[in-house]
């Protein structure tokens, strides 16, 4: 499948962004929808579903037929449209300000990709996540990402999708001060862009080339990358970012002291918006120059440019500031005309009325600029800490709980919860911890426990599962939920087989100041109840028999071994080499057969397993209240 021989251009909070997709065209979406929908239609469903979803440029179409597109991929478990819908379906969710369910998308995308083997899909995957996270602000994991993604478009053969790759690592890096980093990117994305005679990427990359040298200072140097983009951009008609690059070099300008240089670009941003009707950069250069003239103490200018600011805004607040505004303007005129009279009567009366007339006037209208102007930064500081706060306490609450999980508790107060019929249940706990902790000092201890643990942790993301919670140097954690599947045997055995790798290698090769456990392991397949206890410290868990036996598989297993009962034998046991141990007594539960899991039979087989397991549509059926 070939992928991404064309970029999409926005213009995001601040970010010029190229999103890695298919050009959009409306028209065409338009019309193919009309065939699609028509009793005419005989043609390759697939096809035209994927069609649309990339060339839709309405985000409720985009991700309707692209989550039709993934319903209807889903029943054959063909990838490369599965791929497609899910990109798209993320796409569309970005463009939604819906970050969150749009990463989702991505991830299964990536995944997606992976299987698929295809350099270029993998690179995109990982592009358009590490846009995502730069859109929100996580700058740590974007750059993990871009990286990633970076690395491995250099080995395929997209060299504009590698561009555009790399414009937006350099977004991010010159949202976040990292300005060296910034135009490192923009050096070798401006050379692709050339080579291709990509010309819109020329624009962009010049711009942003343009404001990293203003933000050093280096003004000359700015002014000509910024007026080359501007060309260029004019020559493309895409007259927005052109108006948003003045008015940036503007504020640059206005913070390093240059008044004249600030309000000449301000200007010029003004002109371009009147020109061609665009209303908010109108609003936003009128309130820059407002803002430039006070500070050049040119008070009528400024309030000439603060009222016409004021003109393009929609709220009663500043329908209520237009009034005062224009109350202010009618006295000042009054005062003006009433002196024109007096002075026909008396000269040196007239000249005292004006003077205290004016002055009246512009210290009353420097209080109503200053006082808006404070409480629009108010404003702002206040809902970017509000944000913040947000984010950061669903961030928190990820940590504890499943993503759905979180999402119902939030929308809803509380959570339902759901019986499993079929979930895997692995636990594992560390030989002679007691001992130990008798022994070594409490550091030592939780450093150990804590450097077994975050190791486990990432075992546990590479493989789906879920972590349910930690007791003391137990570790418990399920496969096959919040989401049915029906790999979720296979999968925790493998992370099994991980965990007890990485516990004897650390014995042998591992930090000599970490405590040298052995672990034992025990895992459990059958149905379980899942859902959230608790009112203030709340916790996700999962209860039944199957939990019981699951521990009891892991009392009863031995140091650096997988024990595995005869549930969970039946559905692994094509694809890994197993010692029956016989019928072993179990506390409350008689005699129950076990089996040691040594390791994978082939490649092969674990291939076709996972080619065969991997499926993203969730059996509704499978999921019950309880």
């Amino acid at each position: 499948m070939a992928l991404l021989n064309k970029t999409w251009w926005l213009f995001i909070g601040g970010y010029f962004v190229i999103m890695l997709g298919f050009a959009q065209d409306g028209n065409l979406a338009d019309n193919l929808i009309e065939l699609y929908e028509s009793e005419k239609f005989q043609g390759d469903e697939l096809v035209i579903l994927s069609d649309i979803s990339r060339n839709s440029t309405n985000i409720e179409n985009k991700l309707y037929y692209s989550e039709l597109l993934i319903k209807k991929s889903s029943k054959d478990s063909l990838y490369e449209f599965l791929n497609t819908g899910y990109n798209q379906k993320g796409n569309a969710l970005q463009l939604e300000g819906n970050y969150p369910e749009a990463l989702e998308a991505y991830f299964i995308g990536l995944e997606l990709a992976n299987t698929l083997k295809d350099p270029g899909l993998i690179g995109g995957s990982n592009i358009s996540i590490a846009d995502t996270y730069s859109m929100i602000g996580n700058s740590r994991m974007a750059g993990e990402y871009y990286s990633k993604g970076i690395e491995i478009l250099r080995q395929a053969n997209t060299p504009i999708v590698l561009a555009s790759a790399l414009l937006n690592a350099g977004d991010d890096a010159f949202h976040n001060k990292n300005y060296e980093k910034a135009l490192n990117y923009f050096k070798e994305s401006g050379s692709l862009f050339r080579d291709l005679d990509y010309s819109i990427g020329i624009a962009y990359n010049l711009g942003n080339v343009g404001m990293v040298y203003a933000e050093q200072g280096k003004d000359e140097k700015a002014k000509a990358n910024i007026n080359e983009a501007i060309a260029l951009l004019e020559e493309l008609q895409n007259y927005y970012p052109i108006s948003v690059y003045l008015t940036y070099m503007a504020d640059i300008y206005a913070k390093q002291g240059k008044l004249e240089t600030s309000i000449d670009f301000a200007d010029r941003s003004l002109k371009l918006a009147t020109q061609y009707g665009l209303k908010e950069q109108i609003s936003d250069a009128n309130l820059k120059l407002s803002e430039l003239h006070a500070k050049d103490q040119n008070y009528e200018k400024a309030y000439s440019y603060y009222q016409d600011h004021i003109k393009y805004r929609d709220s009663v607040t500043n329908v209520g500031a237009v009034q005062q505004m224009a109350e202010l303007r009618t006295d000042y005129e009054i005062s003006q005309k009433q002196t024109e009279l007096d002075l026909l009567a008396q000269k040196q009366r007239t000249q005292k009325v004006i003077v205290i007339a004016t002055g009246i006037a512009l210290f009353l209208i420097i209080l109503l600029a200053i006082g808006l102007y404070r409480r629009n930064k108010f404003i702002k500081r206040t809902s970017k800490i509000i944000e913040k706060e947000k984010n950061r306490s669903d961030e928190l609450l990820l940590n504890i709980l499943p993503e759905e999980t979180a999402k119902e508790l939030k929308n809803y107060g509380k959570v339902t919860s759901n019986r499993f019929e079929s979930v895997t249940v692995m636990f594992t706990d560390f030989k002679d911890f007691t001992r130990y902790s008798d022994n070594v000092s409490p550091e030592i201890l939780v450093e150990s426990v804590d450097y077994y643990f975050s190791k486990f942790d990432e075992i546990m993301d590479k493989y789906n599962l879920e972590k349910i919670k930690t007791v003391g140097d137990s570790y418990m954690c399920a496969g096959g939920l919040p989401f049915p599947t029906t790999d979720h045997a296979f999968k925790t055995v493998m992370a099994g087989i991980e965990i007890a790798e990485f516990v004897e290698n650390s014995r042998d090769h591992g930090d000599a100041k970490m405590i040298p456990f052995e672990v034992r392991i025990g895992i459990n397949t059958g149905p379980v109840v899942a859902g959230v206890v608790g009112k203030k410290k709340f916790a996700y868990d999962i209860w039944g028999d199957t939990v019981n036996i699951a521990s009891r598989m892991e009392s009863n297993s031995e140091p650096g071994c997988i024990n595995i009962s005869d549930n969970t034998y039946q559905l692994i046991k094509d694809h890994f080499n197993c010692r029956y141990r016989g019928e072993i007594e179990v506390k409350n539960k008689g005699m129950m057969k076990m089996f040691f899991v040594h390791c994978a039979k082939d490649d092969d087989s674990l291939k076709a397993l996972f080619n065969r397991e991997v499926k993203y549509e969730v059996d509704s059926k499978s999921i019950s209240n309880s």
